[in-house]
Order: structure tokens, then C-alpha cells, then sequence
């Protein structure tokens, strides 16, 4: 399919996820019978995958044509219930480099400070949420932006305009089985910022981000567990992630932050113990991903002294 209509072969598994999430929403629409809780939890489990598409595609569009990967980016903003655009200031621009021009990232960790950690992944996306459209709509207002603001109306009217025909049609049917989905997988995509980056010293080179390394969890979820690598090679397609990782990060990074478990980390981090994770001591780890650069009696001198502090 390359050259004529997917970038990458791998696309396919993105296109599959957003297709079973449209038709798992269609299905509770359309059909009574589907109206029951194991298909709304699997439609909140594919609306947060589909958000992970908006991520992947708005950093690098999945079709050849520019115009069917805007079309897509309308498809995609349904189903979030937000416009998929709002991803290139918040996300492309802003998280990447984790600030606004000296300003905080509009998703920075720190815009939680519950003592009980649970509170704080909870009430993350109230707080996450507007600051990032407020953000947004700053940016969009500066000069330059004409293109920008006509691709996110239409995404914007597209969204909440057939959400809205949805609702005329049978308002509770609506709300329950597709609105709350759509804003499930929204405040969930938001909530990976706090995941990924509390604790973690976002002015090092290799110790901004945490990782999650399970090979059946970064299937389903694209590669985005790697976020490290993500963070520092923003154009690596997504499907090479894993042995960028392991080639690039895992040699210098504080082994720590290198999950084998999302599920396991949630109910370690803010279940079982309830406390934040600490800001990382990380000169052992930054002397080790210097000391690889180094000569071998260099990189030697560098270990021993990495294992004396």
C-alpha cells in the first residue's frame, strides 16, 4: 500500500483500532441490543487508543494525501470529542520542548499537588484540560495562523456537529454510549503526561520520561511506551520505536524509569502506596550515558566512578 495510499505498512493496525471504535459506537447507536456495559467498556478502551492515533497522526500523517489526512483528523476529532489539531501547539510545540517560551507545559505535572496521588491522576485532566485549550487558543490567535484555525473549525463543527445529529436522534442513547466514551479517551491521553513524566527530571537528556517495555502492551498501544525515544527523535515513525529504544535509551537511561508494567506501575503508584514518585537522583545515570561515548579505559575510569556515587 506504500506510494499509493499508506505511508507505512503499519498503519494498518492504526486504521483497525479506530475503525473497531467507530463501529463499536455504531453498534450502541444502532443497535439495542449492544447497549450493555461490556460494549461501553470496550468502547472506552478503543477511544483511548483512537487518542493515541490523534497522537501518532498528527505527527506524522498516516496517508500519502495531505487532504484524506486531514479528512482523517476529522474522523479522529469525533471521536475524542475535541479538534485533532489542538495536538500540534499543545503536544508538537509545546510538551515536546516542556514549555511555552520559558511557560510550564500546559500539561506539566506539577498542575496536581494532592498529598493522596490517587486524587491527583483523577483531577489531572480538569486542570490539564482547559490549560491546554487556553493555550491553544493563544496560538491560534497569533498572526500566521489562518490554515491552522480553518482545519480546526472544521474538525471542531465535525465532532460535536454529528455528536449533536446523534443526540437528536435519541439523546440518552448519545450521551451514555458515545459521549462517554469520547471523553474518556480524551481525559485519558491526558492523563499519560502525568504518567509518563512525574518524578522524572525533564531537564535531562535521557531521564525526562518514564517508560512502559512490555512487548504485548506497546502492540496495542502503537509503541507509545516508548516515550523517551519518542521525546527525543519526534520523527522516528512509531513502528520503530522499540529498537530505537532499545539501541538508543536503555544503555543510558536510570533503569528505574524503564517500566516492564503500565497496570503494575498504576496500582504501585497511586493504589497501593498513594505517594508520588520522587524526583530521580540521576548522576549515576548521566555519568553512565556519557561514559558510552567515551574511549574503553575512559569508560571504565567513568563506571568506576558511577558506582562510588
Amino acid at each position: 500500500m506504500r506510494g499509493r495510499f499508506l505511508k507505512h505498512p503499519a498503519e494498518i493496525r492504526q486504521l483497525g483500532i479506530v475503525a473497531t471504535y467507530l463501529g463499536l459506537l455504531g453498534a450502541m447507536v444502532f443497535v439495542p441490543a449492544c447497549r450493555n456495559v461490556a460494549f461501553l467498556a470496550a468502547a472506552c478502551f478503543f477511544s483511548f487508543l483512537s487518542a493515541v492515533v490523534i497522537h501518532n497522526h498528527l505527527h506524522q500523517g498516516i496517508f500519502e494525501s495531505r487532504r484524506l489526512n486531514m479528512l482523517f483528523r476529522a474522523v479522529l476529532s469525533f471521536g475524542a470529542l475535541y479538534p485533532a489539531s489542538a495536538n500540534i501547539p499543545s503536544h508538537n510545540l509545546v510538551h515536546h520542548h516542556f514549555d511555552d517560551d520559558g511557560q510550564p507545559d500546559w500539561a506539566a505535572p506539577s498542575n496536581v499537588s494532592f498529598r493522596w496521588n490517587l486524587l491527583n491522576l483523577v483531577h489531572f485532566p480538569n486542570v490539564a484540560g482547559p490549560s491546554t485549550f487556553g493555550g491553544v487558543t493563544r496560538w491560534a490567535a497569533l498572526a500566521g495562523k489562518a490554515s491552522f484555525v480553518r482545519q480546526y473549525r472544521l474538525e471542531l463543527a465535525f465532532a460535536f456537529g454529528l455528536t449533536g445529529l446523534l443526540a437528536v436522534r435519541d439523546f440518552w442513547t448519545t450521551l451514555f454510549f458515545v459521549v462517554v466514551p469520547q471523553l474518556y479517551g480524551a481525559r485519558c491521553i491526558l492523563r499519560i503526561n502525568l504518567i509518563q513524566h512525574d518524578g522524572c527530571d525533564t531537564t535531562s537528556e535521557w531521564n525526562h520520561s518514564r517508560n512502559f517495555v512490555g512487548r504485548a502492551f506497546n502492540w496495542i498501544m502503537c509503541n507509545n511506551g516508548y516515550h523517551t525515544i519518542h521525546h527525543n527523535r519526534a520523527g522516528l515513525h512509531w513502528s520503530v520505536l522499540h529498537e530505537a529504544h532499545a539501541r538508543e535509551v536503555a544503555p543510558r537511561i536510570d533503569p528505574s524509569l524503564d517500566e516492564p508494567s503500565m497496570v503494575l506501575y498504576l496500582l504501585r503508584t497511586y493504589v497501593l502506596h498513594g505517594r508520588r514518585p520522587a524526583a530521580r537522583d540521576v548522576v549515576v545515570a548521566e555519568r553512565r550515558a556519557a561514559a558510552i561515548a567515551l574511549p574503553p579505559r575512559e569508560v571504565r575510569r567513568a563506571e568506576a566512578e558511577a558506582a562510588s556515587a
